[in-house]
């Protein structure tokens, strides 16, 4: 099973409560573990990471707090898995060439890089704008068209 690390669900899901509410407003660590109903060391830890990668503004005082550095439709789904977690890769092969043993004989090399470009070109083009607008009833992003966009069930 591919899955995300907790770190990067949490930060998925803390951006978009950014993107949500009150654009601009400074939220606290505390805040966003209650509003979101997180474990607040978990989210101290996740806010600094993004902090740190750009993609919020820590700000400090007795009124600090953090808020989003850029609008949410700057922001790609690639770019917060890439702040918490590192660069996105499929196999061992495609994020540390020379690494695997398995490399000069292996005859899926080519498919996983065709596989790993194409998750990795559809979460560049999938923005934290487009989470937080999926409503109910609403259609999916690139109206469900994207490129090279396998559903798996």
């Amino acid at each position: 099973m591919i899955r995300m690390s907790k770190e990067t669900d949490y930060g998925i899901i803390l951006l978009a409560h950014f993107a949500q509410h009150q654009k601009g407003r400074k939220r606290s660590a505390r805040e966003m573990a209650l509003d979101n109903a997180l474990p607040l060391p978990m989210v101290r830890k996740v806010l600094k990471i993004l902090a740190r990668e750009g993609l919020l503004v820590s700000h400090r005082g007795a009124k600090g707090g953090y808020s989003l550095m850029r609008r949410s439709k700057r922001i790609s789904v690639a770019e917060i898995i890439r702040a918490v977690e590192g660069p996105l890769a499929m196999t061992e092969c495609v994020e540390a060439p020379g690494e695997c043993r398995l490399e000069s004989t292996c005859r899926m090399k080519t498919a996983w890089q065709r596989i790993n470009d194409t998750v990795l070109q559809t979460l560049s083009r999938m923005t934290l704008s487009d989470l937080t607008d999926l409503g109910p009833g609403s259609p999916p992003p690139f109206g469900g068209n994207a490129p090279g966009l396998v559903r798996i069930q």
